[in-house]
């Protein structure tokens, strides 16, 4: 099986297949506190129209496509501020635009085309570049430094916004950094899994994690272990069996999610059993002390 470490290639897949495992899940888990899971799929959308301007100018899609979906990510939060009751429709309309802008500007590219298009909208692992380990590299340590060195102010934003607002939290700002945060994410995770289903590897792990542990802490490394699990698997197995390796991890991230709640379900009973008897034990308890105490007291 190390025969997979003789190929330039390979190497670079798995460094970008840990890369992608740590920082989805690390973003994931204030989307899902949020009730925001699929706004990675929309800045999916997004992103395409920055990966066809790379082609059409020329330069590293990965870096245009990061200017494309962090604008697009500031745009989405602006509308969840200010959109009120037309906020989806204008959600929707930018989505829709994402994706017919990525079309548009591809086939006005010379060196572009459709099919430039598909690697990026369901990963290609294997042609992943030199210069794209970089790019991916320097962005993934910015979104590691942003979700754990800040872990503390954008649990309190995302878990009660009126209530961070009153400690004094720039809340705005943080909410503005998760958004371009998660457009970072999207555009890390392209070349892996795809901006199809890049949000699937953002939220599964995440909810995988919430079956078996309790805390913000214990679900967040939880959520990164299945994350880096399951792409470098999900990576291998493609490489063995010439599969799609965007679509295997999404597929094996859904199978630990389906195993970890079939394991979690008896033993969350088992638990629940044990406080019903615990505090049944208590409330008798509770009833004979003051049964004892009402006979002291008439006697």
């Amino acid at each position: 099986m190390l025969e997979i470490l003789d190929y330039a290639f390979m190497q670079r897949a798995l460094l970008a297949a840990v890369l992608v495992g740590i920082t989805a899940p690390a973003v994931g888990i204030y989307l899902v506190q949020r009730r925001q899971a699929i706004m990675g799929d929309g800045i999916g959308h997004v992103a395409l129209t920055g990966v066809a301007l790379g082609f059409l100018t020329g330069t590293n899609p990965v870096w245009t496509a990061v200017l494309v979906s962090a604008l697009g990510a500031i745009l989405m939060e602006l509308i969840r501020w200010y959109g009120k009751t037309r906020g989806d429709l204008a959600l929707a309309m930018l989505f829709y635009g994402g994706m017919a802008g990525g079309v548009l500007l591809i086939n006005l590219s010379p060196t572009g085309s459709n099919a430039n298009l598909t690697t990026y909208l369901f990963g290609s692992i294997t042609t992943v570049s030199p210069q794209d380990v970089v790019a991916i590299s320097l962005l993934a340590a910015f979104v590691v430094v942003t979700t754990l060195g800040l872990r503390r102010q954008l649990f309190a934003v995302c878990q009660d916004e009126e209530f961070a607002r009153v400690t004094g939290l720039p809340v705005r700002t943080l909410n503005l950094l998760l958004a371009i945060t998660a457009a970072v994410t999207v555009t890390v995770a392209m070349r892996v899994v795809g901006l199809l289903l890049v949000s699937a590897l953002m939220v599964v792990p995440v909810a995988a994690a919430q079956q078996a542990t309790r805390g913000f802490a214990m679900t967040l490394a939880l959520a990164i272990t299945i994350g880096v699990v399951v792409t470098l698997s999900g990576t291998v197995f493609s490489f063995y069996r010439n599969v799609p390796p965007g679509a295997s991890i999404v597929v094996l991230a859904i199978g630990v999610f389906a195993l970890i709640t079939a394991l979690a379900a008896p033993l969350a009973k088992r638990r629940a059993g044990r406080v019903a008897a615990a505090e049944e034990r208590c409330t008798l308890r509770d009833d004979v002390l003051v049964q004892s105490t009402a006979r002291s007291a008439r006697s």
